[in-house]
C-alpha cells in the first residue's frame, strides 16, 4: 500500500536529472604478488597512475581473491586490503561451505592479466569467455565501483530484479537500479521493492547458460549497453566490494540448482498455503470480513484462507485491535468459524511502530530496539499510524522484542490466532519526504492516520453460519476499552564501511526513481546498533524483518511451518518466506506482465511461493479481466485475490463469469495441488524451479528466448493464458514435442510454430507435456483438508519416446520435521507402468484409484487400479 502524495514524490524523482562525471581516465589497477594454489589463487591490485576520485577516492590498494569452490562454481572478490569497506554480513546472506576443487576439475578457469589488471572467466572445455573485464578498467572508490564485462551482440540476460521488464532484458540503454522503494503501481523502468543481483545468460552460438552473482547490497546500476567495443554489462555500484560467484550451468535449470546453492534453498511451506486466499484493503469491520467468508461459501467457490489488511488496527497501530470494529471477542470468533470449517486467517504486519503511548512501542523503546538519531534519540518517520518508529533488525534485542509482541497479540488463548503471515512497507516505506524535519506536522498535513469508517451494530444482513451476534438482530457488540489487553516486556578489519563518506548525496546518483536514496525511506546516514550504516543495509531490511518473523512464528507455534509472505526482498529470501507482486493496478498490462515476474522470481531468485494480486490491486476490474485473472491466478505458486479501499469490489462470487471460471480454475489447481507441493519440495532440496520460463525447458529452440507470456507450472504443465482484451482466442508456441490438453487429453503434436487456441472467459489453455506421468487427485474439494482424503488418478502422458515418469512427495503438510515421508517415483516404458520409492508416510486410505494412458494418435485408456500408497507396484498398460 502508498500514499497518494508518495506516489506523486515518485513521480518527480524520476524525472530529475543524472550526474554525469567522465570516468574514462581512472588508471585501473595492476596486479602483483600472484600466488596460485590447488583451488585459486590471490594477488594484490595496486593502483596504476595518479587517482581520478571521481566519485570519492581511489582506493590504492586492493586484494585478489579466487576460489574454485564446486565443479561448477568460481567465486572472486575485489577489496581493500585492510577490509574496512563494508561487506553484506553473513548472518543476513549465508555463504556456501569452504570446500574447495583443483582447478584441473573445475568446468570454468580464470585468467588473469596483470598489466593493467583485468581478468576473464572462460568454460574449460571450449574457451569461450562468459566474463571479461578487458574493455573497461576497474574502478574501486570510496563511494563507487565499477566493473564491466564484455557481451556477445544481442545478448539473452535474464535476472536482477525486482521489476517489471520483459524477461528477456533490453540490451540497448538499459539500466536496472537496484534500490527498495515502496513502489505503488509497479511502473516499468524503475526500481521495486526488491533487490536481486543475479543474472543468467544464454549464449545461441553454444546453446548454453551461465549466471553471475554479485553479492553487494548497496545501490547499483546495471548498465546493458554497446559502444565501439561491442555490447556490455557494467555495474555501478555506491559502495561494498566486488563479490562475485560465477555459475557455468551449462544449461539453465542447472544454473538456477548452483544458485540455489550459493543463497540456501527455498523453505517449505505448508500444504494448505497453495489453497484459494481473499482479501481487500478497506473492510468496514469484522462483519464485512465474515460475510466475504460466507459469499463463498454460498456461492460454492472453495475459499482456503481470509486475510485482513491493515484496517483491524487500532488507527493503524501494528498489534494493535480497533476495539469497535474489530474487537477481540468477534475476532476470535471469527477465527474460531474459520478453524471449525477447515480455513485458515492471516492478517498484516507493518515494521513500522506508531511514535505513542501504547505497549508496542513502550516495549521497543526500553527494549532499545528502534533506530536512533546520533544524538541517541529515536528516530522518527510517517507511516499509516502518523509518527512512527522504526526496529533496529541488527539489534540483537529485537527477536526477542517481536517474539513477545507475536506471542501476546497473537496468543491462541487471549489474541487473534493466525494460522500465518503477511508483512508490507518493509522497503522500509516512510511516506514523510526527505528531510523529514516535522514528522508530527507531515502526518497531520497527510491525513495520518486516516479517519476510520463508520461504526455498526452489525452488517445489516445475515451472515449464514456464523454465530448470533454476527446477525441484525443482536445488538451485542464490545466497548471501546475491552481491546485485546497486551502483557508488558521488557569482524576481520571490521567491514563496516569506509569513514567520511556522504551517506545521504552519494557522488554517483542512482537512478532510484523517488530521487533522493533517502527519499520516502529511512535516512541512509543511520547506525544500527551493530555500526553498519543504513546506506550499505537498506536493501537488506525487507529481508531482516522477513526471518525475524518468521522466528517469533516459529516461537508462538513450534514445530509448524511458518508461512509468511513478504513485499521486500533480497537475494536468500526464499529461506524464509514468499513473496507477492505488490501494488499493482487492474488492467491488461499488469495481468500480463504478472507472468514474467512471477517466472523471474521462482526460477531465478528462488523464491518460489510467489503471485499477484489476482483482479489486480488498484482501480476498479472489470468482469472479463477479473475471469482471466481468476484462471491465471490458479496457475501461480500463492493464488489471492486482493484489492484497494475505494475501487469496486472484485469477489469472485460478484459476477456469474466469475464464479464459473474460478471454480473451473480452482478444481484444476486442487487436482494439481500435490504435483506443484512436490516441485516445492524439490526446489527446496536443490533448488529445481517450481516455475520454467520456456526456455528453461527448450534451452536449444532459440524461439522461445523471448516468451514470457506461457511458461511452466511445475516441470510438466503449459501455461498459456488468453492475454488480450476482448480475445477469445491466444497463439500458444509448442516447441517440437508431444502435448496434451490438460483438460479434454486431446493430442497436440508440436513442431516448432504457433498455434492458434479459442479459449472462452471459463477456459484457459493448459497442456500437459509429453513424458510426465500427473498424481491428480480424482477431483477438487472445498478445502485442502477435504483434498488430502481423496484417492490419486495417475495420468500418463508418453513422450515421444514413448515413455514417461513423473514423482510424488508426501508428508503432513505443516511440520518442519517430518515424523514420515514418502518419496515417490512413477516410470512408464512403453508397455508398463511401475511405483517406487519410500512409503513412510501414511496417507490412510488413500490409493492410486485409476491410471488414465494418453495416446498420441487415438484415446485415451482408464485402467482401475486400486494400488495402496504403502510400497511399488508394476501394472501393464
Amino acid at each position: 500500500m502508498f500514499s497518494v502524495l508518495g506516489a506523486a514524490v515518485l513521480l518527480l524523482g524520476s524525472l530529475r536529472p543524472v550526474l554525469s562525471q567522465n570516468i574514462s581516465g581512472c588508471p585501473g589497477y595492476t596486479a602483483s604478488n600472484v600466488a596460485q594454489t590447488d583451488s585459486g589463487l590471490t594477488a594484490s591490485l595496486t593502483l596504476a597512475g595518479d587517482a581520478c576520485n571521481v566519485y570519492g577516492y581511489d582506493l590504492p590498494d586492493l586484494t585478489l581473491l579466487v576460489e574454485y569452490q564446486t565443479d561448477s562454481r568460481l567465486h572472486i572478490q575485489i577489496f581493500d586490503q585492510s577490509e574496512t569497506v563494508y561487506q553484506v554480513p553473513e548472518s543476513v546472506v549465508g555463504r556456501p561451505g569452504n570446500d574447495t576443487v583443483a582447478v584441473a576439475s573445475s568446468l570454468l578457469s580464470f585468467n588473469l592479466t596483470q598489466d593493467p589488471f583485468s581478468f576473464a572467466v572462460q568454460r574449460t572445455d571450449s574457451g569461450e569467455s562468459i566474463f571479461d573485464t578487458s574493455g573497461m578498467a576497474l574502478v574501486f572508490e570510496s563511494q563507487y565501483v565499477r566493473l564491466r564485462t564484455s557481451l556477445p551482440s544481442n545478448p539473452n540476460i535474464y535476472g536482477f530484479g525486482e521489476d517489471t521488464d520483459p524477461f528477456r532484458r533490453p540490451t540497448t540503454d538499459y539500466v536496472r537500479t537496484l534500490w527498495s522503494r515502496d513502489a505503488y503501481l509497479i511502473p516499468p523502468g524503475t526500481n521495486l521493492y526488491g533487490n536481486h543481483p543475479i543474472y543468467f545468460e544464454y549464449r545461441e552460438s553454444t546453446s548454453e547458460t551461465h549466471g553471475v552473482f554479485m553479492l553487494n547490497s548497496d545501490g547499483m546500476d546495471l548498465d546493458i549497453n554497446s559502444d565501439s567495443a561491442g555490447q556490455y554489462l557494467e555495474y555501478n555500484m555506491i559502495g561494498g566490494i566486488v563479490d562475485l560467484y560465477v555459475l557455468a550451468g551449462p544449461g539453465p535449470v542447472d544454473v538456477a540448482r548452483q544458485y540455489s546453492d550459493v543463497i540456501g534453498q527455498p523453505t517449505m511451506m505448508p500444504y494448505w498455503g497453495f489453497g484459494f486466499h481473499q482479501c481487500r484493503y478497506g473492510m468496514q469491520d469484522v462483519y464485512e470480513v465474515a460475510a466475504v467468508v460466507a459469499n463463498y461459501s454460498a456461492a460454492d467457490i472453495p475459499l482456503e484462507t481470509m486475510w485482513t489488511d491493515i484496517d483491524y488496527m487500532d488507527l493503524r497501530k501494528v498489534f494493535t485491535l480497533d476495539p469497535d470494529r474489530f474487537p477481540l471477542e468477534k475476532m476470535q470468533e471469527l477465527v474460531t468459524y474459520l478453524h471449525d470449517h477447515e480455513q485458515h486467517y492471516i492478517m498484516m504486519v507493518d515494521p513500522a511502530v506508531a511514535y505513542q503511548n501504547y505497549s508496542a512501542f513502550e516495549n521497543g523503546e526500553s527494549a532499545g530496539i528502534f533506530l536512533k538519531n546520533s544524538d541517541g534519540s529515536i528516530y522518527q518517520g510517517v507511516v499509516w499510524p502518523g509518527i512512527t518508529a522504526f526496529p533496529d533488525w541488527f539489534n540483537p534485542a529485537t527477536q526477542g522484542y517481536w517474539n513477545g509482541e507475536f506471542s501476546s497479540f497473537f496468543s491462541p488463548t487471549d489474541g487473534v490466532d493466525i494460522d500465518a503471515l503477511w508483512i508490507d512497507m518493509n522497503e522500509a516505506s516512510n511516506f514523510c519526504p526527505y528531510p523529514c524535519s516535522d514528522p508530527a506536522a507531515f502526518a497531520v498535513s497527510n491525513d495520518d492516520p486516516p479517519a476510520p469508517p463508520p461504526v455498526r451494530p452489525n452488517a445489516g444482513y445475515p451472515i449464514p453460519g456464523f454465530p448470533t451476534d454476527f446477525q441484525p438482530s443482536s445488538s451485542s457488540r464490545i466497548k471501546r476499552g475491552q481491546s485485546l489487553k497486551k502483557r508488558q516486556m521488557g569482524t576481520a578489519g571490521g567491514m563496516m564501511g569506509l569513514p567520511n563518506r556522504d551517506l545521504i548525496n552519494p557522488p554517483y546518483p542512482i537512478h532510484d526513481a523517488a530521487g533522493s536514496i533517502s527519499n520516502l525511506t529511512l535516512d541512509t546516514n543511520l547506525i544500527h546498533s551493530n555500526g553498519l550504516a543504513e546506506y550499505d543495509t537498506h536493501n537488506l531490511f525487507g529481508t531482516m524483518m522477513s526471518e525475524t518473523s518468521r522466528g517469533a512464528m516459529l516461537n508462538r507455534r513450534p514445530g509448524l511451518r511458518p508461512m509468511v509472505i513478504t513485499r521486500s526482498t533480497f537475494a536468500g529470501a526464499g529461506r524464509y518466506v514468499g513473496h507477492w507482486l505488490g501494488d499493482n493496478n487492474s488492467d491488461w498490462f499488469h495481468y500480463q506482465i504478472s507472468i514474467a515476474e512471477m517466472i523471474a522470481f521462482a526460477a531465478i531468485y528462488q523464491i518460489p511461493m510467489v503471485g499477484s494480486d489476482v483482479c489486480g490491486y488498484a482501480g476498479d476490474t472489470t468482469e472479463e479481466l477479473c475471469a482471466r485473472w481468476a484462471m491465471l491466478g490458479a496457475f501461480y505458486p500463492f493464488y489471492r485475490n486482493h484489492d484497494a479501499t475505494g475501487v469496486a469490489h472484485q469477489e469472485y462470487y460478484l459476477w456469474p463469469t466469475v464464479t464459473e471460471a474460478a471454480q473451473v480454475a480452482i478444481k484444476a489447481r486442487y487436482q494439481l495441488l500435490d504435483y506443484i507441493y512436490t516441485a516445492l519440495y524439490q526446489q527446496s532440496v536443490d533448488g529445481t524451479p517450481l516455475l520454467n520460463p520456456m526456455f528453461f525447458l527448450y534451452p536449444a529452440d532459440t524461439n522461445t528466448l523471448s516468451l514470457d507470456l506461457q511458461y511452466f507450472y511445475g516441470p510438466s504443465i503449459l501455461v498459456a493464458p488468453v492475454t488480450d482484451e476482448g480475445a477469445t482466442s491466444v497463439s500458444v508456441y509448442f516447441p517440437n514435442d508431444q502435448f496434451y490438453d490438460f483438460f479434454t487429453y486431446e493430442p497436440l503434436r508440436g513442431s516448432g510454430s504457433s498455434v492458434t487456441i479459442n479459449a472462452n472467459l471459463t477456459q484457459i489453455p493448459v497442456y500437459i507435456k509429453g513424458g510426465a506421468i500427473l498424481p491428480l487427485r480424482s477431483d477438487g474439494a472445498n478445502t485442502t483438508a477435504a483434498l488430502r482424503e481423496l484417492d490419486f488418478n495417475l495420468v500418463v502422458a508418453p513422450g515421444l519416446d514413448g515413455k514417461a515418469s513423473g514423482s510424488l512427495y508426501l508428508d503432513d503438510g505443516v511440520s518442519i520435521t517430518q515424523a514420515a515421508t514418502s518419496v515417490i517415483g512413477f516410470a512408464y516404458d512403453g508397455s508398463t507402468l511401475t511405483m517406487s520409492g519410500t512409503f513412510g508416510y501414511d496417507v490412510g486410505n488413500v490409493s492410486i484409484a485409476d491410471v488414465v494412458l494418453l495416446s498420441a494418435t487415438g484415446t485415451p485408456t482408464t485402467t482401475t487400479a486400486n494400488k495402496p500408497l504403502t510400497g511399488g507396484f508394476s501394472m501393464s498398460l
